[in-house]
């Protein structure tokens, strides 16, 4: 690759964040995981590049990126398509050219790998952008010069990888039931898996707020507050559902009434408001 090693924001779009593999093992000192919200997209990103594990990439919510290249920098794009970029295809941008991400015609995020990564400081451990307790890098604003690391691992050969974007309609999804099944009324586990629920605008990196018919709740006030994971569908005094995603808190002290498979959270992260998930036992 010629020219400097850095590529240039022009425009951010709604929320584009650097993302990496998170913060691993310090939920212990409050300190959650973060990183992409869909890590398979994620990962893909980084080997079509032939970056190595963990290497930083973009995550852009709902298309508007426009990024330019200020030398030449191979790139690709995954997870939601956006017009008139390939996607899961890896190409070229010379020096001065520019990534332009419409809004995408299914999903909510796309995310941009460059070969070498993104090389912004690591703070506790990782590059990624936590919006619920401020850790890492600010979200993208017009302006922000990003550096790009060497290259390191090799190149697949890969032209395009067979993948299928995220569905635009109903998505089911695989869920166990939580540990306090005791803080729900007869019948709270039928009425989560037997109908649809609609993801709210209200929704973020943080978690998914669902709109359907409420679960009722046994009893009330608030548990001690206890560890919460990724996948946790956490059912506050409403009754309406939040499914945590990858900036969850790492306690909480409502009620936990099943996981979703850690897989499927992948395809959760992709839902854009006013999309139906259905959870099946």
């Amino acid at each position: 690759m010629t020219g400097p090693r850095t590529a240039t924001v022009l425009e951010p779009g709604p929320l584009s964040t650097v993302q990496d593999g998170g913060r691993i093992g310090q939920a212990a000192l409050g300190i959650g995981r973060s990183g992409a919200c869909d890590r398979a997209s994620y990962r893909l990103a980084n080997r079509l590049v032939g970056n190595l594990e963990g290497a930083a990439a973009l995550e852009v919510t709902f298309g508007g990126l426009v990024l330019r290249a200020d030398g030449e920098l191979l790139v690709v794009a995954t997870g939601a398509p956006c017009p008139g970029t390939p996607l899961n295809a890896p190409f070229l941008l010379a020096a001065g050219d520019e990534l332009r991400l419409g809004v995408p015609g299914s999903g909510l995020r796309t995310y941009v790998a460059v070969r070498g990564g993104i090389d912004v400081p690591a703070v506790c451990g990782s590059r990624s952008t936590d919006v619920l307790s401020g850790l890492g890098p600010p979200a993208l604003s017009a302006g922000t010069v990003l550096p790009v690391g060497a290259d390191r691992g090799e190149l697949p050969g890969v032209d395009v990888a067979a993948v299928p974007g995220p569905p635009a309609d109903e998505l089911a999804v695989h869920v166990s039931p939580g540990p306090r099944d005791d803080w729900f009324a007869a019948g709270s586990w039928e009425r989560l898996v037997g109908q649809p629920w609609a993801v709210t605008t209200d929704s973020n990196r943080v978690g998914l707020r669902l709109d359907g018919e409420p679960l009722e709740r046994e009893r009330e006030g608030e548990l001690q507050s206890e560890p919460v994971v990724r996948g946790a569908l956490q059912v506050p005094p409403s009754g309406l559902p939040v499914l945590f995603l990858a900036d969850h808190p790492v306690t909480g002290g409502y009620p936990v009434v099943g996981y979703v498979d850690d897989d499927d959270v992948d395809l959760c992260s992709q839902l854009r408001p006013g999309q139906a998930v259905r959870f099946a036992g």
